[in-house]
């Protein structure tokens, strides 16, 4: 059976929140094989716990349950589906604490860095709460005579969500939230690296009031998961946050029922800084950009472009400032985490390795900080050529690769040579520059002087092979609707 040494820490207070079983129709289940996946700490190697890994039938049954509550929930009022998300908040504010230390022992990341997330997470829930009771668009005047034109929005059924580790809370209450809003009910599925955050969140989602069916969280293999819910027809919209190459597969998998799709998938950030701009901001900020998350974020910059009369003086502070970061237990709070599992170290050993073999130079860091550990030096690669895998690849992990440049349609030229399209970082102080290069950089988002620009407000979402459709917002819950155009005539 199921078990977690998670709910035996004294630094937890509501033990109720450690859950090691998936969530389905209300009712917390074990798989019908007794099949279990074990999670670990990523700093200590420790095992949090064993959680249930469902089947694929059991996946289905979750289609079912949702389709079964959708009718109720979509025919709720506005009003009604509102108050219970303002309930959901207000838990996960409640619980903070607890629902940010079960974030760092299962992913690792700084403990002030998980509180900020729960913090992310909760407003999502808060944003769609009052969005819910907004769900109209504008009519139209009629183009024919004596026929009235009505649009309308409704929500497109049963929504499957698949949420990744890095964020594992905030990347749920996003999609939940608005399809939730918008009417739809859901089945999640979170990241065996990271599922009990995702199964607290059902627990509080209970307690908030959400009727049985409405929303769904199963735990267990991907590909077994999944797979029923890209086959199956009653799932009309399906949301993704990951790599690139699985988001193709889904894209592949979900043609055959014509699902609607929002995909946000991989980045490759440019960082842009050019001789005009404040440099004290420009390295504080690049610092952010570069390490938040123990650089294990889609939004994390990968290439730092530094305009050549100031490159000198960027990476001696850039690189003094990378050297005074700390590594640590997340619960610690240290500046850099570990990385979330052994593969992710090796794709930093190999991005380095192939840099400095192509003529990169090492400022800082380079390894692991000690053999078997899955924690990497934060570390600075400079002079990196464009050939360099780094330049190409997501590294999602602490190494800075900085290379110069010279004028302005050179270095647009190449921040857009890429196959990912989600956020852009640009430093400059000329406002012309920054308008004209802000319009040129083929990306979704584009920071301008600071590094978040993220929140439950604004649309995230990316271009070119960065994913499909817009998450946050109200286009983040237009995503699960669907437009009915109703032309009447009342004789």
């Amino acid at each position: 059976m199921p078990g977690t040494a998670l709910s035996a820490r004294d630094d937890i207070s509501d033990k109720s929140l450690v859950r090691s079983f998936a969530y389905v129709n209300g009712k917390w289940c074990a798989g019908v094989t007794g099949e279990t996946f074990t999670v670990t700490d990523p700093a200590n190697g420790a095992q949090l716990g064993e959680v249930a890994s469902l089947t694929a039938d059991q996946s289905r049954a979750a289609v079912d349950a949702a389709q079964a509550a959708f009718d109720h929930w979509a025919g709720l009022l506005p009003q009604e589906r509102s108050a219970i998300l303002r309930r959901w908040f207000d838990l996960l504010g409640a619980h903070r604490e607890d629902l940010a230390r079960i974030m760092v022992l299962e992913q690792g990341k700084p403990l002030s860095e998980a509180l900020g997330e729960i913090d992310y997470a909760a407003g999502f829930l808060e944003f769609y709460a009052e969005e819910s009771k907004r769900p109209n668009i504008e009519g139209v005047t009629s183009h024919l005579p004596d026929a009235e034109v009505e649009l309308w929005r409704e929500p497109v059924g049963v929504v499957a969500l698949i949420t990744p580790w890095n964020f594992p809370s905030a990347m749920l209450t996003r999609k939940a939230a608005a399809a939730l809003a918008a009417g739809c009910t859901v089945v999640a599925h979170p990241s065996a690296e990271t599922p009990f955050s995702a199964l607290a969140l059902a627990e509080l989602a209970e307690r908030a009031g959400v009727p049985a069916g409405v929303f769904n969280v199963i735990t267990g293999d991907g590909a077994t998961v999944t797979g029923p819910w890209t086959e199956d027809p009653r799932v009309r919209a399906l949301s993704f946050t990951g790599s690139t190459e699985v988001g193709k597969l889904l894209y592949r998998q979900s043609a055959q029922t014509v699902k609607k799709l929002v995909l946000e998938l991989g980045g490759h950030a440019p960082v842009v800084i050019f001789e005009c701009a404040d440099l004290e901001t420009a390295v504080e900020e690049t610092m952010k950009a570069k390490f938040a998350t123990s650089g294990q974020d889609c939004l994390g910059a990968n290439r730092i472009y530094v305009q050549r009369p100031v490159y000198d003086a960027f990476l001696e502070k850039f690189s003094e400032a990378t050297g005074q970061l700390t590594l640590g237990n997340g619960m610690d709070d240290p500046d850099i985490g570990p990385l979330i599992h052994e593969r992710a170290v090796q794709r930093q050993e190999a991005q380095v390795a192939d840099a400095l073999e192509k003529g990169a130079r090492l400022v800082c860091g380079g390894k692991r900080r000690e053999a078997g550990s899955l924690f990497y030096q934060p570390t600075v690669l400079v002079d990196v050529p464009d050939t360099a895998l780094i330049m190409r690849e997501e590294t999602f992990g602490p190494i800075a690769a900085i290379l110069p440049f010279d004028t302005e349609d050179e270095v647009v030229a190449r921040a857009n040579d890429s196959e990912y399209g989600l956020v852009a970082y640009l430093h400059a102080h000329d406002p012309r520059r920054i308008y004209r290069v802000s319009r040129a950089l083929q990306y979704g988002m584009v920071a301008v002087n600071r590094t978040k620009v993220t929140g439950a407000p604004i649309p995230f979402g990316g271009t070119k092979q960065s994913g499909l459709g817009r998450e946050g917002a109200r286009l983040g819950m237009e995503e699960f609707t669907e437009v009915k155009y109703v032309c009447r005539d009342w004789a």
